[in-house]
């Protein structure tokens, strides 16, 4: 099994760092799933996570699968082993969660798909870490703790690697960016949600290319 996890997670690992920003997208309309895909692939930003947060995530991501083969698309808000099974039938690339149950854990450590459990503390750390999951989102960052907290969940992790999100945005993105246990930022600033309701792919585009221009790592 550690010999498939490690695998999964190096698989994981290689995602995560070539996207430098992955958009967290809550998606309220089906029709606006692959137009909002396609104006992110367009910004250069391809690693895309649509959260489990509405009733219509499941066919926004299928649609997107579908239809922008350019887009790479994980779902997030992953709560339990349904979703996690959920997840891996239509396709997707990888799956995030929140945070993380014994029961999660233990579905993400036997299934086949590269998964990253929320942690925001030292014991939540050690037990995606007794599963073999050594790649975790830090959430929520910011309200956890910031950069400080991060550092010092580092100390006695050294070899932890982190996409943190919550709280982070264009103002703070690049000094993330800048921990070396950091692979990527999750946020949910390259495409507000007044952005996606009235259409304004082009301004979403912009955004992301802008992101991508000022956030690519040296």
């Amino acid at each position: 099994m550690s010999v498939n996890v490690t695998a999964r997670q190096e698989k994981l690992a290689d995602l995560v760092k070539s996207a430098t920003v992955i958009p967290v997208l809550t998606i309220e309309r089906l029709e606006h799933a692959v137009p909002l895909a396609r104006a992110l692939v367009a910004g250069g930003v391809r690693v895309l996570e649509v959260t489990l947060r509405t009733p219509v995530a499941i066919e926004a991501a299928k649609a997107m699968i579908a239809e922008v083969p350019d887009a790479i698309v994980g779902i997030g808000t992953i709560l339990n082993g349904d979703d996690l099974k959920r997840t891996e039938a239509l396709g997707a690339k990888f799956g995030i969660s929140p945070g993380a149950t014994p029961e999660l854990l233990k579905a993400a450590a036997a299934s086949d798909l590269p998964f990253a459990p929320g942690i925001a503390t030292a014991s939540e750390l050690m037990q995606a870490l007794a599963h073999g999951l050594d790649l975790v989102k830090f959430f929520p960052a910011e309200q956890s703790g910031g950069i400080k907290a991060l550092r010092a969940l580092a100390g006695p992790f050294p070899h932890i690697r982190v996409c943190p999100t919550g709280g982070i945005g264009e103002a703070n993105a690049a000094a993330w960016l800048a921990e070396p246990n950091v692979l990527a930022v999750g946020g949910s600033w390259l495409c507000p949600a007044a952005d996606i309701r009235s259409g304004n792919w082009a301004g979403i585009s912009a955004m992301c290319a802008r992101a991508m221009k000022t956030l690519k790592p040296a």
